[in-house]
């Protein structure tokens, strides 16, 4: 399906969100910024727990201190609190391909691409699909645990108790 210019620009038309500063260069902020900026950010989400916006970027400020866990949380709550909220959704599948879970990112990263709402927005969902559809091809990629390790645990109690029975006899 291909978009003339005039229906392209008219469904992509909600404002840009822009990023706030420290944000748009993460490798630029100091440690002690960084943790100032968190604590800014923890604060803010109490006075108001309804803001996809703050959530969003607390769980990007925990990416960047390599707290991952809570950055997946906040982001997830963001994620709850606005459905629509492009760069929540963004930045949520962003940490999936950063933590290289590629397949959930890719679906991820599909339904941020569906909630882009201008050009920008769009650019940045298809440059991170484009990457990691690259990784997935190169197969850099964790590998996912669908065989069961009842065997080899079996296996290794067994082993276990010959030799344990081989140095009693030993003696």
């Amino acid at each position: 399906m291909t978009m003339t210019p005039a229906i392209a620009t008219t469904a992509l038309e909600t404002p840009v969100r822009s990023l706030p500063i420290p944000w748009r260069d993460p490798h630029g902020v100091p440690p002690a910024e960084l943790e100032r900026h968190i604590r800014d950010l923890e604060a803010g989400c109490e006075q108001d727990p309804k803001s996809a916006d703050l959530r969003t970027c607390l769980g990007m400020a925990y990416a960047m201190n390599f707290q991952v866990y809570q950055s997946m949380d906040a982001l997830e709550v963001a994620r709850q609190l606005d459905d629509e909220h492009f760069w929540a959704q963004a930045k949520y599948a962003e940490l999936l391909y950063r933590l290289r879970a590629l397949e959930r990112a890719e679906e991820e990263t599909r339904r941020a691409l569906d909630l882009a709402g201008n050009m920008w927005e769009l650019s940045v969902a298809r440059k991170q699909l484009q990457e990691i559809r690259r990784l997935r091809r190169e197969g850099t990629q964790k590998p996912a645990w669908t065989k069961s390790l009842k065997q080899p645990a079996w296996t290794l109690v067994l082993l276990m108790a010959l030799l344990f029975s081989l140095t009693v006899l030993w003696k």
